[in-house]
């Protein structure tokens, strides 16, 4: 089986509690599905915790409007720290996730009613699409964005990821991972200038070359459909060096730590990223145990050191107690998952009172 991308799996946010940050994601964003919870020491990701093993707990949740899921972290033996210095747009690294909206203005009324930490207003981004950012009580920035594609409706504001916006120090040097690996082939828009819609980010009155980043192909794999189409778009500051967002921190800490894609035929995928000057930096080799998942994941660097994760799925747990798990090892890279499978996940809703 040659490489295969499948969409954005999840985002890895950085927290110091995450149960407590989790409950938020629910109330806000209808991240409520609980595709799993694990307590562990984090064994393999040596190159990223300098040299250390750490403690953690980690959550996968996902909403099923579709996108990817939010992968919330905790260190569990330290506090984890925040960026020792005031993070900007463009600074290298990932910066903001994109969160998936059908209807953006109505759920920036209601955000706004509840009064949620908006920056600045509903804006329309170099494509005309109106869009806005909000901030969580943990300090990550989230960009709501249009997008028409479900998997099945619900009563949230918003669905899951739907991609991320990266600092980096040169764009074109960064498409060699973006577009030459991860296969965003389509430039939506490559703008420079001072853009209104940035106001009110840290930074926002600079002058910044900006390029938004989608996928011709529609996407296949099992989880394709609920997935659905991302995107990716890449700040370069013109006025200034871009500082790097975890310097002098590890994986895990506070903020956005990684971007996950789920993918099938990993050691294809690992030939390639060798071939082209990025080879992995972190190799499970077989299959990891994440508790009640299970699967293969490596890591790769961007040329600025962002970290992306890849990661295909073997095992994923329906319901553990009667020891019913999806099993997707060796399955078709162009077939999905039927619906009442993935629809199956709606069993670990989490209820709040």
């Amino acid at each position: 089986m040659s490489k295969h991308i499948v969409g954005i799996q999840q985002i890895g946010v950085g927290v110091r509690n995450a149960k407590e940050a989790w409950k938020w994601y629910r109330e806000q964003f209808g991240m409520d599905i609980n595709v799993f919870e694990d307590t562990a020491v984090a064994t393999l990701m040596l190159p990223h915790t300098d040299g250390k093993t750490c403690e953690r707990y980690a959550a996968l949740a996902v909403n099923m409007e579709g996108g990817g899921g939010f992968e919330i972290w905790q260190h569990t033996g330290f506090e984890s720290r925040p960026p020792h210095f005031d993070v900007q747009v463009g600074d290298t690294g990932i910066f903001i996730c994109k969160l998936k909206c059908r209807n953006v203005p109505a759920a920036f009324a209601e955000h706004h009613r509840r009064g949620l930490d908006i920056l600045g207003t509903l804006y329309s981004d170099p494509q005309e699409m109106k869009h806005y950012y909000v901030k969580d009580p943990y300090g990550n920035i989230f960009e709501v964005v249009h997008e028409d594609y479900h998997y099945k409706a619900q009563k949230s504001l918003t669905g899951g990821v739907v991609g991320a916006v990266i600092g980096v120090s040169d764009i074109d040097k960064a498409l060699e991972v973006y577009t030459g690996i991860l296969e965003y082939d389509q430039v939506v828009y490559d703008k420079t200038g001072v853009f209104e819609d940035f106001a009110h980010l840290p930074g926002g009155d600079q002058r910044y070359r900006r390029v938004l980043l989608y996928h011709s192909a529609i996407r296949t794999g099992p989880f394709a459909r609920l997935l659905g189409p991302t995107q990716i778009e890449l700040i370069q500051p013109l006025d200034r060096k871009p500082k790097k967002i975890f310097e002098g921190r590890i994986w895990g800490e506070l903020g956005y730590i990684h971007l996950c894609f789920d993918i099938l035929g990993m050691e294809h995928l690992e030939k390639e990223c060798a071939s082209k000057g990025y080879p992995f930096t972190v190799n499970s080799a077989d299959s990891f145990d994440m508790g009640v998942a299970a699967g293969h994941f490596a890591y790769i660097e961007d040329p600025d050191g962002t970290l992306i994760e890849f990661v295909e799925t073997h095992k994923l747990p329906i319901m553990e107690k009667w020891g019913w798990y999806m099993n997707l090892k060796g399955r078709n890279p162009k077939k999905s998952l039927p619906n009442w499978m993935i629809n199956t996940m709606a069993w670990k809703r989490v209820k709040d009172a």
